[in-house]
């Protein structure tokens, strides 16, 4: 494992705001209410706010009428507080970064480059991630493979469904760096979750016949290709006991043109040891190893 880096994942609990707080602060602030009772971290607890004059105190940081007045349109962005000021959950590099709110109540999704990383028309992330989960029926004291950490959602549930262990690989950077910004994440800070920094394909053959489940969900096929090919569905195999399940997410990329990518995702699994279906609702190819 020398070419991987482990995370030791720790939420950083900032201040969260989105369209529907903002909202209800504005409605306060109109109304001239003393205090208002919101969630600050997308809807998994709320707290209370003072309200003073044209401002609202949200933990050590005054926030002006203005700034409020600024976003509320921006319906899908996600900013966090910071001395004051309203700063975007987002990271310019050699790609744009974005948490994004799919519907309050629910997790938010990454996008990259405008592609989110999640279903999100008709569903919303922990929809997506249920449903794909599924296709095991038991997680019991298992442990699981999954091969892209992203927003660690997939981590996540699979440890609530009773896996003893999940190994996670994400390569880029920046996706930990919104991860560590994302409330719907912080349960990556369970000691059995372990997250290494780095590239899956050179080092999941470490673990010969260690895992009991695979879930794999790449990035679409045409920013990670690679991760769809016949060798490292073979390194998949090893990887995996006798018996072992997988789950893997293709999508439908192309499908208005004809394209059905799974049926290639399929031949080249069969090919390295999988017998596999296809689950339209879930868009996943999932089996098990010869």
């Amino acid at each position: 494992m020398s070419s991987m880096k482990m995370i030791n994942y720790k939420w950083i609990d900032k201040p969260v705001l989105c369209q529907p707080i903002v909202l209800k602060i504005l409605e306060a602030l109109k109304n001239k209410y003393s205090e208002v009772k919101v969630s600050l971290n997308l809807g998994l607890t709320e707290e209370v706010c003072k309200i003073v004059g044209d401002s609202v105190v949200i933990r050590d940081s005054i926030i002006e009428l203005e700034k409020l007045e600024e976003i509320v349109s921006r319906s899908r962005d996600i900013y966090y507080v910071q001395e004051g000021e309203l700063i975007p959950v987002s990271i310019i590099g050699e790609h744009f970064y974005k948490l994004v709110l799919v519907k309050w109540g629910h997790p938010p999704t990454l996008e990259i480059d405008g592609i989110h990383m999640h279903r999100v028309k008709d569903f919303t992330p922990d929809v997506d991630t249920k449903m794909k989960l599924s296709l095991i029926r038991d997680l019991k004291c298992c442990k699981v493979l999954d091969t892209c950490t992203g927003l660690g959602y997939t981590a996540i549930e699979s440890i609530k469904r009773g896996a003893c262990q999940v190994i996670t690989f994400e390569i880029d950077e920046n996706v930990l760096k919104i991860a560590h910004l994302n409330p719907w994440s912080r349960w990556l800070e369970d000691s059995r979750i372990k997250i290494f920094h780095g590239d899956v394909s050179k080092s999941v053959e470490e673990y010969r016949e260690y895992f009991d489940i695979v879930i794999h969900d790449p990035p679409r096929i045409s920013l990670a290709g690679e991760l769809y090919g016949l060798q490292f569905y073979q390194k998949l195999a090893k990887t995996l006991k006798t018996g072992g399940r997988i789950v893997h997410y293709v999508g439908q990329p192309g499908i208005l043109s004809g394209k059905k990518i799974w049926k290639g995702v399929m031949e080249r699994m069969r090919m390295a040891g999988f017998d596999v279906k296809y689950d339209q609702a879930s868009r996943c190819v999932y089996g098990w190893k010869r």
